[in-house]
């Protein structure tokens, strides 16, 4: 017997003056499975998302819930009704403690006060996802992304939900994180609920998803039983068009007597770092692997000047580079550049218009501004930003051409080393491939890249060499035949019997 649809949606539209997001989407779920939702960005995921959740409404069509319409005048009220969103751009107040966001999406209060059982509930969603060290009293703004975004789950799974949407849910996250929510996901579907899944790993989807439905431009393209359809062929109905690779060609290695451009050694800070050490040419892309917090990002951090205290020695081509901080990287005498991961906050100013965020990394080097805005123009060119005018605030940007953005302008330095932190998280199929494909153009132009991933099929594919963190440590530097997913793995849970060093160059 086929269980009924928990949600449906006839022939939903949705317009924003003469832009349609969503065109006649006939879509539905069913309670008790996990059902993936597919597309690029600018595919229409989260409009879908943003209408079922009640934050915005259709212009034409009818959603039903459990065959009844519904039309919900705000989040607050699908809340209620048991629907759940937890979207990619993290919705969390800084300033306020961690239990009072949580708490705060379904207060429960008597005499105008928040109950214990209220604090007692939240404890206990962030405990089922792992997030045992995270307090409930620690202000979010004093959380890394990986820690917010737990948050933001706990959140979540908090209201209960029927409908839970989960828009990139585990993108900041690492591998171990990313199972224990996996092993929530699947226990709340085993008991009923309804879990519409937004991701652009296919290992996620594969790993998770029982249904998977495309959407392209705005529309709805084809639903599927998982595992029925190769992944070539679901970015194709993607795409609308055969991508033969997502990643680049192999490259040929760099030769092992080239003197190295970047090299550090004995690199310690605060307890977080311990004795690291690795050594890159020019041309190479250097990856950084592990589990979530294992001090990989705390590496770049400490290279681009970001943080004080650091033991150690950094070198460029042979000379030592001291006094470090992030202006004086940038500049064209040192040239390093540092992506930021969390594009949100870091990276951007929102509400500031594109060409605004395209200069914001050359200010108070006393460059060409024309030449710099030339350079960076050509680069989103490359990478095909879709946007409507330079003047446009970036915020009005999908997450992929905001990471374009976020790119180029620092690309636009011309830099001779490019620190990368979680470069494509959070993005489209189609992005990535972009992206990849100036990262080997690139390195071929002589760029040292060192990239921080927790995609382990991006370092698998896209590095030379990839140096796996545990506990602050290097624990294996794999490459050629050894640079594999079971043996990235491995590495980073501390259970690989081989604990090469990193490659010493003279």
């Amino acid at each position: 017997m086929t269980t009924a649809p928990l949600i449906e949606l006839s022939g939903i539209s949705k317009s924003y003056g003469p832009i349609q997001a969503l065109k006649t989407i006939d879509f539905s779920a069913r309670p008790g499975s996990v059902h993936a939702i597919l597309g690029e960005n600018g595919a229409g995921k989260s409009t879908l998302m943003k209408l079922l959740s009640g934050a915005i409404q259709p212009t034409t069509g009818e959603i039903r819930l459990e065959g009844r319409p519904i039309r919900f005048s705000g989040t607050r009220q699908a809340s209620a009704a048991g629907i759940v969103c937890m979207f990619q751009e993290l919705s969390l107040l800084p300033t306020l403690s961690v239990g009072d966001n949580i708490t705060l999406a379904r207060p429960q209060t008597r005499f105008g006060f928040m109950v214990a059982k209220a604090y007692d509930e939240a404890r206990a969603a962030l405990d089922l996802i792992g997030a045992e060290s995270i307090s409930l009293d620690t202000p979010v703004e004093e959380l890394s992304l990986a820690d917010r975004q737990r948050v933001e789950i706990a959140k979540a799974l908090y209201q209960k939900p029927r409908l839970l949407i989960l828009d990139e849910a585990t993108s900041a996250l690492g591998a171990s994180a990313v199972e224990k929510v996996f092993t929530v996901i699947r226990k709340l579907r085993d008991e009923g609920c309804c879990i519409l899944f937004i991701s652009h790993r296919f290992h996620e989807v594969e790993a998770l998803a029982d249904t998977i439905s495309v959407f392209r431009a705005g529309q709805h393209v084809r639903t599927f039983p998982a595992g029925t359809i190769d992944n070539q062929s679901i970015v194709s109905l993607m795409i609308g068009e055969t991508m033969d690779r997502l990643f680049p060609p192999p490259r040929s290695a760099v030769p092992a007597n080239v003197a190295p451009l970047l090299s550090i050694k004995d690199l310690s800070f605060a307890g977080e770092l311990f004795d690291v050490g690795f050594t890159v040419r020019a041309g190479e892309i250097y990856g950084l692997g592990g589990l979530e917090g294992q001090g990989q990002q705390r590496v770049l951090e400490a290279i681009f000047g970001t943080l004080s205290g650091v033991s150690g020695s950094i070198e460029l081509s042979g000379k030592a580079y001291e006094r470090r901080s992030p202006h004086r990287s940038k500049s064209p005498e040192i040239g390093i550049a540092l992506v930021p991961e969390d594009r949100k906050t870091e990276g951007m100013i929102q509400p500031l218009s594109i060409s605004d965020n395209m200069r914001l990394a050359g200010i108070g080097l006393h460059a060409d501004s024309e030449a710099l805005d030339a350079r960076c123009l050509a680069l989103l060119e490359r990478l095909e930003l879709t946007y409507g005018q330079l003047r446009d605030p970036v915020m009005s940007l999908s997450g992929g051409n905001q990471q374009k953005v976020l790119l180029a302008k620092w690309l636009a330095l011309g830099p001779r080393c490019l620190l990368l932190l979680d470069p494509t998280r959070g993005i489209d199929v189609k992005t990535k491939a972009q992206i990849y494909r100036l990262l080997t153009d690139l390195a071929a132009q002589g760029i040292a890249i060192v990239m921080q991933s927790t995609d382990y099929e991006e370092l698998v594919h896209l590095c030379d060499r990839v140096a796996v963190f545990y506990r602050g440590r290097i624990a294996r530097e794999l490459s050629g035949d050894t640079l594999t997913p079971e043996n990235l793995i491995s590495a980073a849970m501390g259970l690989s019997t081989a604990t090469s060093a990193p490659e010493t160059m003279q």
